[in-house]
């Protein structure tokens, strides 16, 4: 009986952004060989405010790794996830979830905020020691803290608070676990000088609606559809992105990973958090082994969308116009003349001001980019960092690039192609559980950006 092909051993993950919800087959080699991705409408919470279609999001989970470990041409060996951070999906005692999937933008009641800061940050120390600036509902721990005093009944009714990638990882093993990446994203839960959950947390039950921590680069042995399957918990996305460049550099470097945020991450800064980094937005994630990263924040992604729709609805072209915009040194240099109008803020601009499409997009970038280099030097100052990285939607775009290397002239700036770093981050979490190779040379493509002066291009 003549044998059948051999069947490529693969990883699958399962990445799920604001926007995007992808999927992803990957070879031992950390090579992406299948893909597939897709997008849901928002829906409405109970207070008319935009969220995740839960149900929509948990019926795709399952629809999806049907049809991946399906695939006759393939050999699923693991399974994991990454997922935005900041979001938790509820579970009652039978698994089901009793809530709406809240948005980490949701509006947070002023009069519960003051509450909570006079109970617990007398001291003005609550936000260094959880290394989270004051976000409100972006303070995933704050979200739990409303919903214990806004909806009592709901929050009695909880048996599990699971941040999104150990939801998407319950449907898969039935598991229930917390997972340090995502506890150590601005949530305010967690103590970084005890390493463990802060008091406020114990002393308002909070503590007991969070299953027991597991550690990123375990998994779980699960049957499914007729296979087993090695399981991971999930990762939070911005620390997934981080790891093939952990896996790759030893030197110090800092990362901006671009999408909806453009996070700079600095695994070279174990400083502790000034009170005015966090006033200016810095925090420190946890990266998947524990170990602190001093990280920026900038909703600059959400900015140039907002901005660019704008800009096409006044020039009259497509939305994403801006792509075929080539960076033009004369156009930079005209722009940063003596005496041209210095504003904080695109929006705040006059689109009639600019004679077109072109220019006006050369301004948005300027703009934006004033705000990035404040954000990125917040976390590379007095650090050996020579080298920055920049992966995401950023990174193919030829004005942001050349403007942070114009920004950072004491660094070294590369666009920095992981094909999809979060996804190989949440497969090379765990790849002693499914890859017998080696670490591959080559997980980062690295394209140098060098300062371009406009004066030597008039």
């Amino acid at each position: 009986m003549e044998k059948g092909p051999e069947r490529l051993p693969v990883i699958a993950i399962l990445d799920i952004g604001k926007t995007n919800k992808k999927l992803f087959l990957i070879d031992e080699h950390y090579r992406i060989v299948w893909e597939n991705n897709c997008r849901f409408p928002e829906i409405t919470d109970e207070d008319g405010d935009a969220c995740e279609d839960v149900q929509a999001l948990t019926q795709w989970v399952h629809s999806s790794l049907q049809e991946m470990l399906a695939m006759p041409q393939y050999r699923v060996k693991a399974i994991n996830f990454s997922t935005y951070g900041a979001s938790f999906v509820l579970i009652n005692e039978q698994g089901k979830v009793i809530a709406p999937l809240y948005n980490y933008l949701k509006p947070f009641p002023g009069d519960l905020q003051n509450k909570f800061f006079a109970q617990y940050n007398q001291q003005q120390e609550l936000p260094g020691i959880t290394a989270s600036p004051i976000l409100g509902s972006l303070n995933s721990g704050l979200q739990l803290y409303r919903l214990k005093y806004k909806q009592p009944e709901l929050f009695r009714n909880i048996r599990y608070a699971l941040h999104l990638p150990q939801y998407v990882s319950f449907l898969v093993t039935g598991h229930a676990c917390t997972d340090i990446t995502s506890i150590g994203c601005h949530t305010m839960l967690w103590n970084f000088r005890e390493q463990q959950y802060h008091q406020w947390v114990q002393q308002e039950g909070i503590a007991d609606k969070l299953p027991p921590l597991c550690p990123s680069d375990e998994v779980m042995e699960v049957k499914l559809h007729g296979g087993a399957y090695q399981v991971g918990a999930g990762l939070h996305d911005s620390s997934a992105a981080l790891i093939p460049y952990l896996a790759s550099f030893t030197e110090p470097f800092a990362l901006i990973s671009t999408g909806t945020w453009c996070i700079t991450l600095n695994p070279f800064n174990d400083s502790p958090l000034t009170s005015e980094e966090l006033q200016q937005d810095c925090l420190c994630y946890l990266a998947y082994q524990g170990a602190p990263v001093k990280a920026s924040r900038l909703f600059a992604g959400n900015e140039h969308e907002l901005q660019t729709q704008r800009l096409a609805t006044h020039f009259q072209v497509a939305p994403d116009y801006y792509r075929q915009v080539e960076f033009d040194p004369l156009i930079i240099r005209r722009l940063q003349a003596p005496g041209a109008p210095v504003l904080t803020s695109f929006a705040g601009r006059s689109l009639a001001a600019f004679p077109d499409y072109e220019t006006a997009y050369h301004q948005l970038m300027l703009d934006l980019m004033a705000a990035q280099q404040q954000s990125t030097q917040l976390v590379i100052d007095n650090t050996a960092v020579k080298r920055i990285f920049v992966d995401g939607g950023f990174s193919k775009n030829p004005l942001y690039m050349h403007l942070l290397a114009a920004a950072f002239p004491e660094q070294e700036v590369y666009a920095a192609s992981v094909a999809q770093a979060t996804a190989v981050g949440a497969a090379l979490a765990i790849h002693h559980h499914w890859n017998t190779r080696n670490l591959p040379g080559d997980l980062v493509e690295l394209k140098y950006f060098k300062a371009e002066s406009p004066k030597q291009k008039a």
